[in-house]
């Protein structure tokens, strides 16, 4: 991508406040996911928002299958998206496997970052010794195998689970998103981020954090939350949102909006 990272990541800054706060979707989802949130923040912040690069918004041809083995590629996207645009300072919120990239960031750069919130974050999906991640391994693969055997049908069942709620609007957004994206990089994607494993590394996060998770989610149970509060190394608080879904953003953006308030106002 090179220089035209803002353009292919579909970069945009609107806001008309002085903080910055970047954005950052997760899985299956792209920088839409984020509308209902936007109008409450605008007047008092410059934002930032992109998509992943195996956002259906983007142009696969950018989705290098050699390159996004692991988080780190999409870590050096969203610092190289900063250190284009000048930020010296800002905020992240990022969502689900968005968390995770902006822990590994944050640890990289640890002075670029005032605050950390992380919403539906994970550091682990599968269970271990003394860990519950919500899944087994072989769940796991079941989840490969039917994205492709059937990546529509897949759709159709998991957009409704994901978003737990009975809101049909944000199962419709959510499908909708996951539609576009190409199913052979959402296969790749998702084992990426269900083989990821960042327990270790989570001591080595110094920046502010805010862990935000809904009571009742079906991809990360409140225990991650806790653990997450645990381990990692600076100071953090834990906000439970008494929701259900792993997209409030989608599904209950008003009570997200109050917690995001508190958190990047502190």
């Amino acid at each position: 991508m090179g220089n035209n990272l803002l353009e292919a990541l579909n970069v945009r800054v609107v806001g008309n406040g002085e903080k910055v706060v970047v954005f950052a979707h997760g899985f299956g989802t792209d920088q839409s996911a984020w509308q209902r949130i936007l109008p409450y923040f605008l007047p008092h912040f410059r934002i930032i928002l992109y998509d992943l690069v195996c956002a259906g918004s983007v142009n696969p041809d950018y989705f290098d299958f050699r390159r996004y083995t692991t988080l780190d590629a999409y870590v050096d996207d969203v610092l190289n998206i900063l250190d284009a645009l000048g930020i010296d300072k800002c905020a992240y919120v990022g969502h689900s496997v968005s968390a995770m990239i902006g822990i590994l960031a944050s640890i990289r750069r640890p002075n670029l970052f005032t605050k950390l919130v992380l919403l539906g974050a994970s550091p682990r999906f599968l269970n271990d010794t003394d860990y519950h991640g919500g899944f087994e391994r072989g769940e796991i693969e079941k989840v490969f195998t039917a994205m492709e055997a059937n990546y529509e049908a897949w759709v159709s069942g998991y957009a409704p689970l994901a978003v737990g709620a009975d809101v049909p609007a944000a199962v419709r957004e959510f499908s909708r998103t996951l539609f576009n994206m190409r199913p052979d990089i959402s296969l790749f994607v998702c084992q990426t981020v269900f083989h990821s494993d960042l327990r270790g590394v989570l001591g080595l996060v110094k920046v502010p954090c805010c862990i935000i998770q809904s009571a009742r989610d079906v991809s990360v149970p409140v225990e991650v939350a806790m653990y997450l509060k645990t381990h990692l190394g600076g100071r953090n608080t834990v906000e439970i949102l008494h929701t259900d879904g792993h997209l409030p953003h989608l599904s209950a953006p008003a009570l997200l909006v109050q917690v995001l308030r508190r958190a990047l106002s502190r």
